[in-house]
């Protein structure tokens, strides 16, 4: 989360950069492809912390109307249906991510080429990551464990 938030700093100076130069008729070459891989590393670099930390977005005006029993077993179903969205997503994403080191892919034309490997080996680490977190908090929900925020 901290190298994503860091990422994300550095990018908005980046953008003001392009935005300057441009009004001086000088963009930036390579602008567009470094914010789009970087957009997309940036999120799954947080996806983790975001499950982990409950902060993924819920209908929490719709579980209000369930008892208890029935609030619990629907957190550990959502919480096994997104680690499976995020299985899904990892296995997916390895041929991709290891084609695109293996064959040197890159985005853009011209002066600046950027390398799409990191934004998909992101993708992949991010994937494995969400899985794992959202299994853990269904085993929490699943066993009644006590969990301090500390541990987050």
């Amino acid at each position: 989360m901290i190298l994503a938030a860091f990422w994300a700093f550095v990018l908005c100076f980046f953008t003001l950069a392009d935005i300057i130069f441009r009004a001086m008729n000088l963009p930036l070459q390579g602008t567009k492809e470094i914010i789009a891989n970087s957009v997309v590393i940036i999120i799954f670099l947080q996806v983790g912390f975001a499950i982990r930390s409950r902060s993924m977005l819920g209908a929490d005006f719709l579980i209000k109307l369930f008892g208890p029993k029935t609030r619990r077993a629907l957190a550990i179903f959502g919480f096994l249906l997104g680690a499976l969205f995020f299985a899904i997503l990892f296995k997916g994403a390895i041929g991709p991510a290891l084609r695109s080191f293996a064959n040197g892919e890159f985005d853009g034309e011209g002066a600046l080429r950027v390398p799409v490997w990191p934004a998909r080996f992101t993708i992949l680490i991010g994937s494995g990551l969400a899985v794992l977190n959202y299994l853990a908090l269904a085993a929490i929900e699943a066993f009644r464990l006590k969990v301090s925020d500390l541990d987050l």
